[in-house]
């Protein structure tokens, strides 16, 4: 069974962030298609998924059509009960499906002051009561949930769960907007940011730019908080160690340089994901390796 997930823009659509998740990180089958928030089109490119109204919507491959992401993952959840997306244990799971139901429902003041963006971290911006009560209520949740069912794992439930799918954009609003939180969250948004899945979207969102930010503000700006990127740089021209794109196979057409290395790529989309984080990759990593042990 192949899915297909309809998300926005990556690099702000926090609930297409955690839909895909949901896929990415439990070995689905799935491909997807991005509607643009911000050019007039969304309207329209939603109309054969009605009633869907937002993004992610999943479409099965036997043609039914699911918004809203607890949907999505209670739906998952009965189709591949192998792949274990709750906790096993009985306490862990009921705890999991609170804080990501609180999740899908709460921190308002959050989510409106503190729009999901994954190209920088602001410096000094400023923290409202209202938002400084959900970072409360955000930590108190996530200390319960490592301190009580997180010992096998850096996950709030020890191994991935849907419950880290669902707070992944916290921790990118935590991480965007440089918002101080304790030790054990930081150290809980740290793993997030680590994530390959994670930063293969950001990375591929970041192919994209916008101009004007969908949502401006004024507040000085550092680098992105979460590991530090390979020196890869986009270049005009070969020739490259390779023929064929690592990613589709296809014949090389567009360059990057890494440590006084070409390589190429089919596209310049491949090749701007690529330079965004090049170690998030592992088809990249691996040609790295051979052409490195060569």
């Amino acid at each position: 069974m192949t899915y297909e997930i309809f998300i926005g823009d990556r690099t702000f659509s926090s609930w297409s962030l955690r839909g895909w998740l949901m896929l990415e990180k439990f070995g689905m089958p799935f491909k997807t298609s991005t509607l643009s928030l911000y050019d007039g089109s969304f309207r329209a490119a939603l109309e054969p998924l009605a009633p869907a109204r937002l993004v992610p919507v999943l479409r099965c491959a036997d043609g039914t059509v699911i918004g809203e992401t607890l949907a999505i993952a209670e739906e998952l959840n009965s189709r591949h009960p192998e792949a274990q997306m709750w906790p096993a244990d009985p306490k862990a799971r009921a705890f999991a499906r609170w804080i990501s139901a609180e999740m899908h429902a709460g921190f308002m003041a959050l989510r409106s002051e503190c729009p999901m963006q994954l190209e920088h971290t602001y410096l000094d911006f400023p923290v409202s009561e209202e938002v400084q009560a959900d970072l409360d209520r955000i930590e108190d949740l996530w200390t319960r949930a490592r301190s009580s069912f997180g010992a096998e794992g850096p996950w709030l439930f020890g191994h991935y769960s849907l419950a880290d799918a669902f707070y992944a954009p916290i921790a990118a609003r935590i991480a965007g907007h440089g918002l101080p939180v304790g030790t054990l969250a930081q150290a809980y948004v740290d793993t997030t940011l680590a994530d390959p899945a994670f930063r293969r979207w950001r990375a591929l969102g970041l192919t994209r730019s916008y101009d004007p930010s969908p949502y401006p503000m004024g507040h000085a700006r550092t680098d992105w908080a979460g590991p530090k990127v390979l020196p890869a740089r986009a270049v005009a021209e070969g020739p490259s160690v390779n023929a064929n794109c690592p990613y589709s196979g296809k014949p090389v057409q567009d360059y990057l340089e890494l440590d006084g290395t070409v390589y190429g790529l089919c596209n310049p989309t491949c090749r701007d994901k690529t330079v965004y984080d090049a170690a998030a990759w592992p088809a990249f990593t691996a040609l790295v390796a051979e052409h490195s042990d060569a």
